[in-house]
């Protein structure tokens, strides 16, 4: 058996929908720590399609919620949120070099302004070029009505997009 670190991680992200690659990232970092949070945050930056509400409850119906995996959201900054929950590191997916310019200098941030340590997880060559952005874009110019997107995001999530935009 795998010996997990005995450490609380935050998985943070607008998940706005979830993808595969969010859930192979959430898969991956519960391997690695006794405790995964899915932080549902909000990104200032986005126009979100589905309500954090609506992101949580997607989240965990496709999580077993189990001891080691919990599903929550939150407002603000994400270093703030950590150290509220007494977590010890925020995991970041990297899709690509774009990716960890970014990342490393938010990483960055959170360790000299919230004493924060990230911990980078790469994308699989089968996730990498998933990106919400991309499947709110597919979604929105009639992409959910067939099955263009099966293999980038779950039953669930599909079923949920088709919803959305019949509204």
């Amino acid at each position: 058996m795998k010996r997990r670190c005995s450490t609380t991680a935050v998985f943070a992200g607008s998940f706005d929908p979830p993808t595969f690659g969010h859930i192979d990232l959430i898969e991956r970092s519960r391997k690695l720590f006794e405790k995964t949070i899915v932080a549902v945050g909000r990104n200032p930056e986005k126009a979100p399609m589905f309500t954090p509400d609506e992101r949580v409850e997607m989240l965990r119906e496709l999580l077993s919620d189990d001891d080691d995996v919990e599903v929550d959201s939150y407002e603000g900054l994400t270093m703030d949120y950590v150290r509220h929950r007494n977590a010890d590191v925020i995991v970041k997916g990297i899709r690509d070099t774009e990716d960890l310019r970014n990342e490393l200098r938010q990483a960055n941030v959170n360790m000299l302004a919230g004493d924060v340590e990230t911990i980078f997880l790469f994308t699989t060559d089968q996730t990498a070029l998933i990106s919400s952005t991309l499947i709110r874009q597919i979604a929105e110019m009639g992409g959910a009505a067939g099955d263009h997107m099966s293999r980038l995001v779950p039953p669930l999530v599909l079923k949920c997009l088709r919803k959305k935009l019949q509204k």
